[in-house]
């Protein structure tokens, strides 16, 4: 493997891992992304000229810190960043002890996290900043998640900086007092991640979802008892369950209905069932833990929709959403009030989001009513992202009635 697809697999894989640990260094996100580009960069020439270090993410780690303080030299009032320049150098000496020791580079992701999910910040820009500074998203990926313009993200990702270096917020976890105000955005966030991981199985070339399921993971180990944290545990590992079942051999999506569930994986469906259950036993019913219901409800033999629909209405009290709406629509259809689901479909008129045009395709044909279902395939096609649902949509509209 060349050098240059090393490091490429590298930052790939600890790219937000170095990025957090810089930030809780230099308490300056901008500062900390140019540094490690620029000691990405040197790696290209050192690694091409004397090898692959020992510890390359560690090597990383320590340039650019090193980076970070030649940025404050070249800064035009360097002297007033001589106590930056030397916390920084007590740092990266510390960093270099610990590595020649065999330590790990310190987890600082969660504390990343907290501070993306700042509420001075916008809800979106709390999520934008953190796939894009923790899970390493580009702009454009980061852009394409929320249906922007690439150089709007690239704007409010600037924005949401510079208010945390304004703002003075700190690189921290909070304590208990502050989780009721900053428990939910973290908690978007992760499943968001693994939202785009799940559309998107190589985003940035790395496992998203693997990545969503180990911060879940890690905020509940920091927070144990949190009811949220374990009904978004529940939620995304059941929803994990099933991703080997999500796609047939010949590349198109498969309904839950119709996966072979030889493939689901018992260990996670067990994990997931036991987080709900222990969510449920503190009677303090919140979103996350009712999606998960829902998506047990939908994998019971037969489905139990009577009960999914009982679970949507739940869910609409906390997420009064158009969203939530339509996946309740889906479920009325399924307890044979087709026409009535329809009804609440149009009455949405979500034309700019993609599902909304799947679902109101099925309604139209189960209604025998071909050519205006098969017009909105045509819709549902024509603005489909993954080519596992592009095969799919063909498919389910080849087969209407000529």
């Amino acid at each position: 493997m060349t050098v240059a697809a090393t490091l490429e697999a590298i930052l790939r894989r600890d790219r937000g891992r170095l990025l957090a640990a810089l930030i809780a260094r230099t308490g300056d996100f901008q500062r900390a992304e140019d540094a490690l580009q620029e000691a990405a960069a040197s790696a290209l020439i050192h690694w091409g000229r004397s090898g692959l270090p020992a510890r390359p993410e560690g090597w990383l780690l320590r340039v650019a810190l090193r980076k970070a303080i030649d940025g404050y030299r070249r800064a035009r009032r360097a002297e007033d960043q001589a106590a930056a320049m030397a916390l920084l150098a007590e740092e990266e000496a510390k960093v270099a002890d610990a590595l020649d020791e065999g330590a790990e580079i310190p987890d600082e992701r969660l504390r990343l996290i907290f501070t993306c999910c700042h509420p001075a910040l916008e809800a979106k820009t709390q999520v934008a900043l953190t796939l894009r500074t923790l899970c390493g998203l580009s702009t454009a990926e980061v852009a394409a998640a929320f249906l922007d313009a690439e150089p709007t993200m690239g704007q409010r990702l600037s924005r949401g900086r510079a208010k945390i270096a304004r703002a003075g917020i700190a690189f921290r976890v909070p304590g208990p007092e502050e989780w009721p105000a900053r428990l939910g955005a973290v908690l978007a966030t992760i499943y968001l991640i693994y939202t785009t991981g799940y559309r998107q199985r190589q985003a940035c070339g790395r496992d998203l979802c693997a990545e969503a399921i180990f911060l879940a993971r890690l905020l509940n180990d920091l927070a144990p008892d949190q009811v949220a944290v374990e009904g978004c545990l529940s939620l995304l590992l059941v929803t994990q369950s099933r991703a080997l079942a999500r796609v047939s051999p010949e590349g198109e999506t498969v309904p839950p209905a119709a996966q072979d569930r030889s493939l689901w994986s018992p260990a996670l469906w067990r994990e997931a069932m036991a987080w709900l259950e222990r969510a449920v036993a503190r009677r303090q019913p919140e979103p996350f833990q009712i999606k998960a219901a829902i998506a047990f409800a939908q994998m019971e033999r037969p489905p139990a929709w009577a009960e999914a629909l009982r679970l949507y209405d739940a869910l609409l009290i906390h997420e009064p959403t158009p969203v939530v709406r339509l996946n309740r629509a889906v479920v009325l259809a399924e307890t044979g009030d087709v026409a009535g689901a329809l009804d609440e479909v149009e009455a949405l008129a979500l034309s700019d989001y993609q599902p909304w045009h799947v679902v109101r395709a099925d309604l139209l044909a189960r209604l025998g009513r071909g050519g205006e279902s098969r017009r909105a395939y045509a819709q549902a096609i024509a603005l489909a992202s993954d080519p596992a649902d592009v095969s799919f949509l063909i498919k389910r509209q080849a087969a209407l009635p000529a």
